[in-house]
């Protein structure tokens, strides 16, 4: 039996194709498993193929994360999670992809989502679900975004909250035309990852 059907193969194109490569989110102490699935399965979604997590919280440092993590319905074994256990250590790694880092933080400072280019090289930083984003971090950031609303509470869970913004990056990337190029293997990232998907393929089909 074949590892790799030919239908199997034009699905990793298609998605690879439409991979953003220079968009990414980051993840600093989100404790609910569950939260970070959905964050997962939004990623998924809009073509973002790669997520940092931050724990530097006693209780997340040693934590795992598995493939088919079942809070993100087994779409988490086609992302790469890449886990760091100090924000210096995160930032460090997410500077040498990617060209900005925007904070989702309220404060005097704070634009509109829909008012801040997310079209380029950037990484959007999300807190966990109790004190948000620290200051350690933000102090990284070079733009700090909300969510307008207009209820009585000013406040969206972590997953929603991602989902919405990483949606509204894909909306601005599709005026651009950032999702129209076909797969193309002379590229190294649309490559790399498709080499990548046909071994996560084989070893599962050989479990």
């Amino acid at each position: 039996m074949a590892l790799l059907t030919e239908a199997r193969e034009e699905l990793f194109k298609r998605v690879i194709s439409k991979t953003q490569f220079d968009c990414t989110v980051i993840l600093e102490n989100v404790h609910d498993p569950h939260n970070i699935g959905a964050v997962i399965r939004s990623c998924d979604a809009v073509g973002i193929r790669k997520i940092y997590v931050i724990d530097t919280h006693e209780n997340l440092i040693d934590r795992e994360f598995k493939k088919d993590m079942s809070t993100s319905t087994g779409v988490s074994r086609w992302i790469d999670i890449v886990k760091f256990t100090s924000v210096e250590d995160g930032v460090s790694a997410v500077r040498k992809d990617f060209n900005r880092i925007v904070g989702t933080h309220l404060d005097a400072e704070s634009v509109s989502l829909y008012e801040e280019d997310l079209s380029g090289s950037v990484a959007i930083a999300f807190g966990n679900e109790h004190q948000g984003m620290t200051e350690e971090l933000l102090a990284h950031c070079d733009a700090n975004i909300i969510i307008p609303q207009m209820g009585m509470v000013q406040s969206l869970n972590i997953s929603v909250a991602c989902a919405v913004t990483v949606f509204e990056a894909a909306r601005q990337r599709l005026s651009k035309g950032k999702y129209d190029g076909d797969f193309n293997s002379a590229d190294a990232n649309q490559a790399a990852k498709y080499d990548q998907y046909v071994q996560i393929q084989t070893e599962r089909r050989l479990k």
